[in-house]
């Protein structure tokens, strides 16, 4: 099945436990500590494109997500420190290889295009992508760079596209990265999981919302 709601609003903890317990291992390797004054949120494309259920697009474990990012969020923003929002918009000329792969755009002018409203502030900053990677021809980073930014909490959808890519995007320019596990979704618990495993490896210290938060509480 390619689509399944592997995320509930009674299973996300259970859920993501076990998916740090198969990556201990790994998680072990690469500790990274949190740098309170030079760290930023991420939000990628949550867009109602993804989390409305009448999308053809919809993650089923999307919505499930969003009240975890909005308390890191509200966390973030209470710190000032920066929040990054993308929304993945596409003309038939900047899509490239998106329209050859998915037969499909997310237009601009499509009301779904639009950033879920629980997620809007006046505070946080929208950019907006054309690719899977959230820095491919975009301020991200020099947005991060002039913040002297060094290390990014990477939330949002897909888990295994936009989230990943952008992670792996990030680490070749020399941020220090944490991958929220409760904190991304995609399509199915597979996809979920290699994603964890594959940036836990080479890229991104995969970690849960609630450890974020308790570590800035530490500092």
């Amino acid at each position: 099945m390619l689509k399944e709601k592997y995320f509930t609003k009674n299973n996300i903890d259970e859920v993501s436990q076990n998916f740090i317990k198969e990556i201990k291992f790994l998680r072990k390797k690469h500790k990274i500590k949190i740098k309170k004054k030079k760290i930023a949120l991420l939000i990628l494309d949550m867009q109602e494109y993804f989390i409305n259920k009448n999308s053809h697009a919809y993650i089923p474990s999307a919505p499930v997500i969003v009240p975890r990012i909005k308390e890191i969020y509200n966390i973030f923003l209470k710190l000032k420190l920066p929040v990054i929002l993308t929304r993945h918009v596409n003309t038939e000329k900047n899509a490239g290889m998106m329209k050859k792969w998915w037969k499909d755009l997310i237009r601009e002018e499509n009301p779904l295009s639009e950033i879920i409203p629980e997620l809007l502030n006046k505070k946080a900053i929208i950019i907006k992508k054309t690719q899977y990677d959230a820095f491919y021809k975009t301020e991200l980073e020099r947005i991060l760079k002039r913040r002297k930014i060094e290390q990014v909490v990477i939330t949002g959808v897909m888990t295994h596209l936009c989230c990943e890519t952008t992670a792996r995007s990030a680490f070749v320019r020399g941020f220090e990265i944490f991958f929220a596990v409760d904190g991304t979704a995609t399509y199915n618990k597979s996809f979920h999981k290699s994603t964890l495993l594959n940036l836990s490896h080479g890229f991104a210290e995969p970690v849960l919302i609630k450890e974020i938060i308790e570590n800035f509480a530490k500092i």
